[in-house]
């Protein structure tokens, strides 16, 4: 009885522990914006400062890269710096804009056909159109407005939240529509459905792989993510998807992480 009651003592301390780790977490999460404003790529420096393979490759990265903005480490991560960056991109890009507000306005239509229920999707897909109304090239008040615009309504958490709900349906859907081709990006037994129910429309799951991908390929936009690692050479090694198309979109990946680049 005596050692069972220290392998309780044993669990309850594992359980404590674990409790605080996720507190502590989710307070350095909510203390931290959903955008931040730019920042100096040099600003990574201070967060591996003494580590020289880090400190040489944030080095090599600043050489193409000047500014940075952080994103909260949340889980969504990915499609909060996607979907910022990309929008920020539009706002002076009038033809490219208009295109994608045709792919969005439509988007609503597309999923229903692939059945999603209509009454889950009418709330984001009208928040998603009003984001991107707000943020339009012909708007009074120029550019400058415009970015101002962006950035508030990034970090306010209801709109914020609501564009990367919609942009995992849309990603969802995708992964639906071409199921065949996506389950081979997919490890183990689980089917297309369980991960995209599981991994995809979930508030708070990361993003690997599979989800640019999809996304990229629903939106026809192409994204370049920059893999800061331990990987051998001083370079960091980019990747673009899909493979051979022009970024729109520019990110940097920390284990677990994605914020957003601005190169040269």
């Amino acid at each position: 009885m005596e050692s069972m009651g220290r392998d309780g003592d044993h669990g309850n301390r594992d359980d404590l522990i674990l409790q605080q780790q996720r507190e502590i977490e989710r307070e350095i999460s909510d203390s931290t914006p959903l955008v931040s404003e730019q920042l100096p790529l040099t600003c990574l420096t201070a967060e591996y400062n003494g580590d020289a393979v880090f400190t040489a490759k944030i080095q090599a990265l600043a050489s193409k890269y000047r500014y940075m903005r952080r994103t909260r480490p949340d889980g969504n991560c990915f499609f909060r710096a996607f979907a910022y960056s990309y929008l920020e991109c539009l706002i002076t890009n009038t033809a490219a804009y208009d295109k994608f507000r045709q792919i969005a306005e439509s988007s609503k239509d597309k999923l229903i056909q692939l059945g999603f229920p209509s009454f889950t999707l009418e709330d984001f897909h009208g928040t998603f159109m009003d984001v991107i109304n707000r943020v339009s090239p012909n708007n009074i008040g120029g550019i400058e407005k415009n970015q101002s615009e962006l950035h508030t309504i990034f970090n306010e958490q209801g709109y914020s939240d609501y564009v990367i709900v919609y942009l995992r349906l849309i990603t969802s859907g995708k992964l639906q529509e071409d199921a065949e081709f996506y389950q081979h990006f997919i490890e183990g037994d689980m089917s297309i459905e369980e991960f995209r129910h599981q991994e995809v429309e979930p508030m708070f799951k990361e993003s690997d792989h599979i989800h640019i991908i999809a996304l990229c390929a629903a939106l026809g936009v192409g994204v370049r993510v920059e893999y800061l690692d331990r990987a051998e050479g001083v370079n960091v090694k980019a990747h673009d998807f899909p493979e051979g198309t022009q970024p729109m979109v520019f990110l940097i990946y920390r284990p677990g992480h994605y914020d957003i680049l601005y190169p040269n």
